[in-house]
């Protein structure tokens, strides 16, 4: 997924590998063997290739070990995963211990409101892996429409929607021209729901 990511985002930029090649001092090899999927880059090799990229490290860092599978591919999942964001955080109540449960969780949320009710009720916090691909029926954290929403993913014949468990919530159909991000995964909660 990296390689991927990598390849994408030197592409959108109009980089060429080689150009790459020199503006990190890799191998052009090297490059070609990470974007292809062959290989991952070391922690430096990524840091020197974020620099060049003129993107943050540690959202690109959050795929480090994720790969995509065939129908997140069909779904475009890809061009929205968030590589050059971070989440904005207004206020934060305080530590939590990372439960050995979600080695992978990276910040406890605290649910917003009763849209995933019963099984996420509000208030209670929700642990979160960044960037992680999102597969069908699994509830992730998404920005859309300027709002950060947890929704159930939902993959349709003609469309992806996402999906309030809570049936007073009406569904957000997306469609090619929708802009969203997959700000991550829902791994389970304080109250001891494993997803």
């Amino acid at each position: 997924m990296i390689g991927e990511l990598i390849s994408k985002i030197r592409q959108k930029r109009n980089i060429t590998k080689s150009e790459l090649a020199r503006r990190t001092n890799i191998n052009v090899g090297h490059i070609a063997h990470i974007e292809n999927e062959e290989r991952n880059p070391s922690h430096r090799a990524l840091k020197s290739i974020c620099r060049a990229l003129e993107i943050p490290y540690q959202p690109l860092m959050y795929t480090y070990d994720k790969v995509f599978n065939e129908e997140q591919r069909l779904n475009k999942m890809p061009e929205h995963i968030s590589y050059n964001k971070i989440l904005a955080v207004s206020s934060a109540d305080s530590f939590m211990e990372c439960p050995v449960d979600f080695p992978s969780a990276c910040l406890a949320l605290k649910v917003p409101d009763n849209s995933m009710a019963p099984r996420l009720e509000e208030g209670v916090y929700a642990f979160i892996e960044f960037n992680s691909p999102i597969e069908y029926k699994d509830i992730g954290v998404f920005e859309y429409d300027g709002k950060i929403l947890i929704r159930r993913y939902i993959i349709r014949k003609d469309a992806l929607v996402l999906r309030a468990d809570n049936k007073d919530f009406d569904d957000i159909t997306l469609t090619d021209n929708s802009e969203y991000n997959i700000i991550g995964k829902v791994l389970g909660t304080n109250t001891g729901l494993i997803f």
